[in-house]
């Protein structure tokens, strides 16, 4: 469909802070340890390593925070959505346990850390709500189930929400902060290359556009793992998008708050914004836009400021894959699949990937086993897999809707030209934008993203601007290098 773009602001957390920048790697090196990407996970998981006494080195190909870190809504908390009920009926008490202590864990090693570092990121505890406008029995039952794993949770029909609510699972001691406040101080004494992109990796041996780095151990934090096999991580989940809108409101809400429902809204206040958030969809499908819509509707007295989108990993069985990253290499570990809630993801990381680097034991390696394989996944992996085998096959069998002359100012389109299909936008100048349709990664056909005027594939998540420039991985190459 040709449709027109909207353009799109930065996150709250990108304005107003600069972490001071680092150099690129600057010829060969070695080190015990190398971390590739400086997101929030990669900085943790480097900072516990290099406690132990390690050599590490981080590579990142842009600037420390640059991805998804500085999309998140930056809540710290154990409640991920109806979750626990379902783990209980899924794996038993005792795992369910696991992944509930490791949670309430990390937000309590958050709260440790940044009190013995003295780090001002505006971390508060507050409660967070787990709401639904439709549903109340299923919430009871995730209250339950919660509170028989040892979270502090409960039942509750009224909250300090401008709508009527049919019940809400009230969880306490979880907290927020500013994500890169946080990383500005955690990371100054980290040896960080940024502008250094990875390229390959084969055995102890990373490659990058600025050097090789040789090293004992190498962990992929990069969100979504760039090395297809050994691995297979690319049929393991998918990604999903979701939409911010900050908006500024005298009034700050005592909560965080997530709706269970269809369409439904997250919400959270910082200092005096008020963060809406929604329109969940997998990349390369967009939904139709609704925030706006909801914040005239029940804050029309605020004021827009900002709004961005974020990127999330999604696992077939809905628990991260964090450990190593392959049998075939032992020296390997990797952290992703952290669906909606990447704070405590990436505490768990960064505690559980540094036990297994100094050879020590850590009670959640099974439940986070990358290599641990559930039946009740096999839905969602079959499911995935139509999607991809769709979106390799597209161009064979499904016509473009565009062609070159079709195509008005702000729209976009899949074009024929020359036996060859390309992805075509033709900006506000009246000049045409054409890229591949095809997906570097492994060839899916890329769907126009109108909201973010994006190309984006919805096999693996792949992002490009329409000339072709690399917003997200796992795609390794803008579309001028493919």
């Amino acid at each position: 469909m040709c449709r027109k773009g909207v353009y799109i602001l930065e996150s709250l957390w990108s304005s107003g802070i600069e972490i001071p920048a680092r150099v690129p790697l600057d010829g060969d090196r070695k080190a015990s340890v190398v971390v590739i990407g400086a997101g929030m996970a990669g900085i943790l998981i480097a900072y516990y390593v290099q406690k132990q006494g390690f050599d590490v080195v981080v590579l990142e190909a842009d600037k420390i925070a640059s991805g998804q870190t500085k999309n998140t809504t930056a809540k710290i908390t154990s409640q991920h959505k109806l979750i626990y009920a379902k783990l209980i009926k899924r794996l038993g008490e005792e795992k369910a346990g696991m992944y509930a202590a490791a949670n309430e864990g990390a937000i309590a090693e958050f709260e440790r850390l940044i009190k013995e570092k003295h780090i001002h990121c505006h971390f508060e505890k507050k409660p967070a709500y787990l709401y639904s406008t439709q549903n109340s029995e299923t919430l009871k039952r995730e209250a339950e189930a919660a509170n028989k794993l040892g979270i502090k949770a409960e039942f509750v029909t009224k909250t300090e929400l401008p709508f009527a609510i049919e019940g809400a699972v009230r969880f306490e001691d979880q907290a927020s902060f500013h994500p890169l406040e946080f990383l500005k101080e955690l990371s100054k004494d980290l040896n960080i290359y940024e502008q250094t992109k990875v390229l390959k990796v084969k055995g102890n041996v990373v490659y990058t556009n600025r050097g090789k780095v040789y090293a004992e151990h190498i962990v992929f934090a990069t969100h979504y793992p760039i090395i297809n096999i050994p691995g297979f991580y690319f049929i393991r989940q998918h990604q999903e998008r979701s939409d911010v809108l900050a908006l500024s409101f005298e009034k700050s809400l005592e909560g965080m708050y997530r709706s269970i429902d269809e369409n439904g809204l997250s919400l959270r206040s910082v200092g005096n914004v008020l963060l809406l958030g929604g329109e969940e969809h997998r990349t390369g499908n967009c939904s139709e836009p609704y925030l706006h819509a909801a914040a005239d509707r029940y804050y029309p007295e605020g004021k827009k400021v900002a709004y961005w989108s974020a990127q999330d990993c999604m696992p077939h069985d809905e628990i991260p894959l964090i450990g190593k990253y392959s049998v075939f290499r032992p020296n390997w570990y990797v952290a992703t699949g952290f669906q909606k809630w990447g704070m405590t993801s990436s505490m768990i990381a960064a505690l559980l990937l540094c036990d297994q680097i100094c050879g020590r034991e850590n009670p959640y390696e099974t439940l986070f086993k990358p290599q641990r394989l559930h039946g009740w996944a096999f839905v969602n992996f079959v499911k995935d897999l139509g999607i991809s085998v769709a979106g390799l096959t597209k161009g064979a069998f499904h016509m473009p809707f565009c062609t070159e002359r079709t195509l008005a100012r702000g729209e976009a389109g899949i074009v024929r030209m020359g036996g060859k299909r390309y992805a075509c936008f033709r900006d506000e100048k009246n000049v045409l934008h054409k890229i591949s349709a095809k997906c570097p990664h492994l060839g899916c056909e890329l769907a126009w993203n109108a909201v973010e005027s994006s190309w984006d594939c919805p096999c693996h998540g792949s992002r490009f601007d329409y000339d072709g420039k690399l917003l997200d991985n796992p795609a390794q190459i803008n579309k001028s290098e493919q």
